[in-house]
């Protein structure tokens, strides 16, 4: 992705955007939440699994990518949830796609220092990082959606 800005010279600078992908895995009307473990100004605070697109890598593959190394899980990447979320002063951009687990895979905390899986109304039980939080307000339908029905 590709941006361009004014230099003091007021001519247009070109730089990249780094992209940083994340999983909203759902299971059972449920998201995976990740708690941060470092670095210290972010520890204990919750995310979805991901990271960055390393060059020459397509979004999802980095996705698939990311969940296997910090979660020891595959997974099938679906639809974007919510919008791009700038970050980093501008510098990265959060993209997050819905997912789901492959072959009854169990997510492990490598990375992270707690799992968890959040209903619609548990998402505001725990402390989002800020590129995270908006994308929670366009999850909530898709776990309502995917909830069995009752009765």
């Amino acid at each position: 992705m590709r941006t361009e800005r004014a230099n003091g010279g007021g001519q247009a600078e070109r730089r990249d955007l780094k992209v940083i992908v994340g999983a909203a895995i759902i299971r059972g009307g449920r998201v995976l939440a990740c708690a941060r473990s470092a670095p210290p100004e972010v520890a204990g605070m919750w995310e979805f699994p991901g990271g960055k697109v390393e060059p020459g890598e397509a979004e999802t593959d980095a996705l698939v990518r990311e969940c296997s190394e910090e979660l020891a899980v595959r997974v099938e990447i679906g639809k974007r949830v919510g919008r791009n979320v700038r970050m980093a002063h501008g510098r990265s951009v959060l993209k997050v796609y819905a997912a789901r687990l492959l072959h009854d895979d169990q997510p492990q905390a490598l990375e992270h220092s707690a799992l968890r899986w959040l209903a619609a109304d548990e998402l505001d039980s725990v402390t989002w990082l800020p590129a995270d939080a908006p994308i929670v307000a366009a999850l909530r339908p898709l776990l309502t959606e995917s909830q069995p029905p009752t009765g």
